[in-house]
């Protein structure tokens, strides 16, 4: 089965050495927080219930159950706009910082993206209403010229089929100095069918960025991806590089690399919402 379309973070986040100390000395640490913890948790405890039951409070978390206490990803922005999550540019030297996005951003109609290859132009409708934040940003960048001269930079011909381009690096780690949360997650048993445009993410929530998938053949992965349209010209220019196959770095053939018939983004631009 091949890895699904992440986008691989690369800062490395590890927990620092803790100092040693002596038995004794750790023993009695060891009691002094647990009494303060005890201490603690009772007086929050106190002070939820006094402001629940003056207010009548709803008990419950605001969180959807199913997933993992984070927040559920929604189809339209969240209160005050889209939320452009800064990424750790000292951690990732293949961001490309062109600034974000403006967090207001048009709820409806749909748009027209256009990628010129070298192989062919490929046209996507942009479901501008039910992915704005995603098209929003695909929009911003493209009006940066974020896309432009850049490679696509990964095919998979096995286990999924996907042409994954929106790297101005070209290694698969790039993109822009901001994330922000997925939307519009697909439903169905197939839920990313041949000729969806979708965005790639890595496996942490809310970690979406510039990365794009465009899929040519059966692809059965999660619905974890933000659908932002789909094809409506050149899905045979798409194909007919996914058949051309893929090589690893040292140019042999492979069912997860790169395109054997490199894919270079001359041009990408997204028109106004309608």
């Amino acid at each position: 089965m091949a890895t699904p379309p992440w986008t691989p973070d690369a800062s490395s986040h590890q927990a620092p050495t803790a100092q040693r100390r002596g038995t004794s000395g750790w023993l009695i640490a060891g009691v002094v927080t647990a009494i303060v913890v005890v201490l603690i948790c009772a007086v929050v405890a106190a002070v939820v219930l006094v402001l629940r039951l003056r207010d009548g409070a709803d008990p419950g978390t605001g969180l959807t159950p199913d997933t993992g206490g984070r927040p559920a990803a929604t189809s339209a922005p969240a209160a005050g706009g889209c939320q452009w999550l800064p990424t750790d540019e000292a951690s990732n030297p293949n961001i490309k910082n062109v600034g974000t996005p403006p967090r207001t951003v048009p709820t409806s109609g749909v748009q027209q993206l256009t990628m010129t290859t070298a192989q062919g132009v490929i046209t996507v409708q942009v479901d501008t209403a039910k992915a704005p934040c995603a098209a929003a940003s695909i929009t911003y960048l493209a009006s940066r010229k974020f896309f432009d001269n850049t490679r696509c930079h990964r095919l998979t011909t096995e286990g999924i089929s996907v042409l994954q381009c929106g790297d101005p690096s070209s290694t698969g780690t790039g993109g822009p100095a901001y994330r922000f949360a997925e939307e519009n997650l697909p439903t169905g048993s197939t839920p990313y069918p041949v000729g969806t445009l979708a965005m790639a993410k890595t496996q942490e929530p809310a970690s979406t960025g510039s990365q794009f998938f465009i899929v040519y053949g059966p692809t059965p992965i999660d619905p974890l991806y933000t659908v932002l349209g789909k094809v409506t010209a050149g899905m045979d220019v798409v194909q007919a590089i996914g058949k051309a196959g893929a090589v690893d770095e040292a140019g042999n053939p492979a069912t997860d690399g790169a395109p054997k018939s490199p894919v270079t983004i001359t041009t990408l631009t997204v028109t106004p919402a309608s």
